[in-house]
């Protein structure tokens, strides 16, 4: 396996009708690390990871998972490979159930339905959720829904996952606990890109953090 999993060059990006822009030169990220990009509102953290998710298209640049420019790969193929949590994890949480969360993109993916059950139901105890597996998903707190929403990504096993913002409005006692998750997931050789204003947070991790500012990527 390559030293690096996922790499951006010298990528380019313009929002429709605003004049500034985004760029990034050739920074990479390696599988079983965790590496944080801090910066004040505005400066491009959550640009970044879009684009890194194939969520936003460069205007121009590259950028590459396992030296493979992502460019023609369609959301789902990239969601096999690299998992995105949104800042506010109401957004990508739709069935109704937690279980049904979680095993129906693997049924989509051809898994069938017995064993797609079975790992779903793994995953939300492995993610703290079984005694939530019997409501709705829109009466979940935020924190569980954070939780429901990492363990739907990571039943595609993905080798690269990227967190906007994961902190936000958690207790000490969920941040505590997200920070488990994630452990474990690096200790899986799973790769990480956190996006968060939490300083405390990334050291916590033992994160490689970066600054960006102005649409550039700094080391520290």
């Amino acid at each position: 396996m390559t030293g690096l999993l996922l790499q951006m060059e010298e990528i380019c990006f313009t929002y429709p009708g605003r004049t500034e822009g985004f760029t990034l030169t050739a920074k990479s990220f390696s599988p079983g690390l965790c590496t944080a990009v801090l910066g004040l509102n505005g400066s491009g953290k959550t640009t970044l990871g879009k684009l890194a998710a194939g969520i936003l298209k460069p205007d121009s640049g590259r950028v590459l998972y396992d030296g493979q420019d992502i460019a023609g790969w369609r959301l789902g193929k990239i969601g096999k490979h690299i998992g995105y949590l949104f800042q506010d994890p109401s957004r990508q949480v739709f069935a109704p159930r937690p279980l049904e969360e979680i095993a129906f993109p693997l049924e989509l993916r051809g898994v069938p339905k017995p064993e797609a059950e079975k790992k779903a139901r793994n995953l939300l105890i492995e993610f703290d959720l079984e005694g939530i597996v019997d409501n709705t998903t829109y009466t979940l707190g935020r924190g569980e829904k954070q939780r429901l929403a990492i363990a739907a990504a990571m039943a595609g096993q993905p080798r690269f996952f990227i967190l906007d913002e994961p902190t936000t409005g958690l207790d000490k006692r969920r941040r505590d606990m997200l920070a488990g998750i994630l452990r474990r997931l690096m200790e899986r050789n799973v790769g990480i890109m956190l996006i968060t204003h939490d300083r405390s947070f990334a050291h916590g991790l033992g994160a490689d953090i970066r600054f960006i500012e102005g649409g550039r990527l700094l080391d520290a």
